[in-house]
C-alpha cells in the first residue's frame, strides 16, 4: 500500500487508503467528483514536494495527475513580425523540472530561474513558486481547472488568479487564516488544475535578477547571459544549499514515470558528483567511492530529504520590521490587505534565534535543520511527521520568544497543527 513516506520528497506520512493516478483529463475530473460526492477526504498530489502530512492512515483519497504533455500551439521560432511571445501548454501532472528543461531546449526564456524547484507544473500556480528573480505568476497566462464547488471547468486568466508572494486564489480557497485549514476544501483547493498555458518569449538568453545567481555566473544583477548557463548555475547554487530533492527517490517504485527519464539521470550523476566532492573535502567515504559507484543505488543525501523552504519569509508592517535588529534583512513588500510592508529573512530569524544549521531538539533526534539551510527541515533518516512537527514547534516558538514573530509554515501541513 502506498504512503505518504513514498511520494513525498521529505519521506514521511502515513499510508494512504486509496491511490489513484489518472491519464486523462476526464479521468482526474471524475476521481475528484467521486471523493466529492461520497464525502471522503481528497488529497490531490503534485511531486509531493510541499507536502508534510501526518503519520496516521489517510482514510481517504489521494489523486496525482499521470498526464504529463507539452505543447506548443505558437511557432516555437520568432515569426516574420517579429513577435517573440510563445505559448507553451502543460499538463498539471507535467515534472516542473522537466518543463523548464523542456523550455530552455526549446531556446525560450521566462523561467530558466525556476530550474530545480521540485514538484509539478500543477502545483507550480498553486504556490506561486519564485526564486532567483523569477516567479511563475510572471510567465502564467491562463490555467484550466475544475471547480469543485460549481461542478464545472473553466479558464482562469492570470490577472484573476491572484498571485502574491507563495500564494494564489487556488490556494487562498483552502485557508481561512495563515495555517488554519478551511473545513470546506483541504487538503486540496477548490480549484483542481488542469493544465497551465504560459506566454514565454523566444530567447536564447536571459536576465540574471538576483545577486547570488549573479556572484554565481561571475556577472552583475541585470545582465544577460545563456539560458542554459543561467538553469546551470541554479541547479549548482541549489545543490550547494541541499535545495533540491534527492534523485534516489525516482528508484521507489511509487515514483515510476514521474519524471524524464534522462533528466533522472543527469540529476543523478550531479548528485553523485556533489557526494564524491563532499567526501574528498571531508576525508569520509560514501558509495561514491564503490569500484562500481556509477550502478550502485544513490547515496541518500538527508539534506535534500525536506520540504525545501519549510517557513515563508514574514512581510511585515513598518511597526512591526522597526522592532527586529537593525542588521535584520529589509525589503519592500506588499502586505496581504494590499497596504506596503516590509519583508524579512525567516533563515535570518532562525540562525539569530539560535537554531543553526544542523540543528536538532536532541542529539539522537531524526529531524534536523539542514546542515547546509536553515530554512530546510529535514529528514535525517528515520524521522515520523511527529518528529518533523516537534523540530518546526521549537523553531516557531524560538523565533517568536526572540523576534516577536510567528513563522507560518510554507508546506500545505496535513493532520498536524503548525500555526
Amino acid at each position: 500500500m502506498t504512503s505518504f513516506a513514498d511520494i513525498t520528497t521529505i519521506g514521511v506520512g502515513g499510508r494512504i487508503a486509496r491511490f489513484i493516478e489518472p491519464t486523462s483529463r476526464v479521468g482526474v475530473i471524475e476521481a475528484v467528483e467521486d471523493a466529492d460526492s461520497k464525502g471522503l477526504p481528497l488529497c490531490v498530489i503534485g511531486g509531493g514536494s510541499n507536502m508534510l502530512v501526518a503519520d496516521a492512515p489517510f482514510n481517504g483519497v489521494v489523486v496525482r495527475d499521470a498526464r504529463r504533455q507539452i505543447t506548443v500551439p505558437d511557432e516555437a521560432a520568432p515569426v516574420e513580425n517579429g513577435e517573440r511571445i510563445v505559448h507553451v501548454n502543460a499538463e498539471a501532472g507535467c515534472n516542473w523540472d522537466d518543463f523548464v528543461a523542456f523550455t530552455v531546449e526549446l531556446g525560450l526564456e521566462g523561467v530558466e530561474g525556476l530550474s530545480g524547484i521540485p514538484g509539478t507544473v500543477g502545483a507550480s500556480v498553486v504556490q506561486n513558486i519564485g526564486a532567483y528573480g523569477q516567479e511563475v505568476a510572471t510567465t502564467v497566462e491562463s490555467v484550466e481547472v475544475w471547480d469543485r464547488r460549481d461542478k464545472k471547468t473553466m479558464d482562469i486568466p492570470a490577472t484573476d488568479l491572484g498571485f502574491g508572494y507563495r500564494m494564489s486564489k487556488l490556494k487562498a480557497s483552502m485557508y481561512t487564516a495563515p495555517a488554519t485549514p478551511a473545513a470546506e476544501f483541504f487538503p486540496t483547493p477548490r480549484y483542481i488544475v488542469l493544465s497551465v498555458t504560459f506566454a514565454l518569449r523566444h530567447s536564447a538568453t536571459g536576465t540574471v535578477g538576483y545577486g547570488q545567481l549573479a556572484k554565481a555566473l561571475g556577472v552583475e544583477v541585470g545582465d544577460r547571459m545563456a539560458t542554459k548557463a543561467i538553469r546551470d548555475a541554479v541547479l549548482k547554487v541549489r545543490a550547494a544549499k541541499g535545495m533540491l530533492e534527492d534523485a534516489g527517490r525516482y528508484a521507489n517504485p511509487a515514483m515510476a514515470g514521474t519524471k524524464r527519464a534522462d533528466q533522472i539521470a543527469i540529476a543523478v550523476e550531479a548528485q553523485r558528483r556533489a557526494k564524491q566532492a563532499e567526501s574528498s573535502a571531508t576525508g569520509s567515504s560514501t558509495s561514491s567511492d564503490h569500484p562500481d559507484a556509477e550502478t550502485a543505488p544513490l547515496a541518500p543525501d538527508y539534506n535534500r530529504h525536506s520540504c525545501g523552504s519549510f517557513f515563508m519569509n514574514p512581510i511585515l508592517t513598518a511597526a512591526a520590521a522597526a522592532r527586529l535588529p537593525e542588521d535584520a534583512p529589509r525589503f519592500n513588500a506588499t502586505l496581504p490587505d494590499g497596504t506596503p510592508g516590509v519583508k524579512t529573512s525567516a533563515a535570518w530569524l532562525i540562525d539569530h534565534a539560535g537554531f543553526h544549521k544542523g540543528f536538532k531538539v536532541s542529539p539522537d533526534a531524526q529531524a534536523g535543520l539542514s546542515t547546509l539551510h536553515t530554512l530546510a527541515l529535514t529528514n535525517r533518516g528515520d524521522a515520523t511527521a511527529v518528529d518533523i512537527a516537534t523540530l518546526a514547534r521549537t523553531v516557531q516558538d524560538g523565533v517568536e520568544a526572540a523576534f516577536g514573530v510567528r513563522l507560518v509554515p510554507e508546506p500545505v501541513v496535513v493532520g498536524l497543527d503548525l500555526r
